[in-house]
């Protein structure tokens, strides 16, 4: 992923899942496109969203907790 939207959201009442949820949602309407990657600080704890979801999840350092980092990956040719 070349660039992405950075999302931020410390709310203690929602789960990973909503909360991932709203950042791909806002994501689309955006930019009219579905993101399919998106990082998280390692200190994150979260369950791997379902498949169905078409959403991978990794951690990277960089990113800061309670943030979200949403993009397309990119394609190889």
């Amino acid at each position: 992923m070349n660039t992405g939207m950075l999302w931020f959201d410390n709310d203690p009442k929602v789960d990973f899942f909503t909360k991932i949820s709203r950042a791909t949602d806002y994501y689309q309407k955006k930019y009219g496109q579905r993101p399919d990657l998106c990082y998280v600080h390692p200190s994150m704890k979260f369950e791997p969203p379902p498949k169905t979801t078409g959403i991978e999840v990794q951690t990277d350092q960089m990113v800061l907790p309670d943030h979200f980092w949403l993009g397309v990956k990119n394609l190889t040719v």
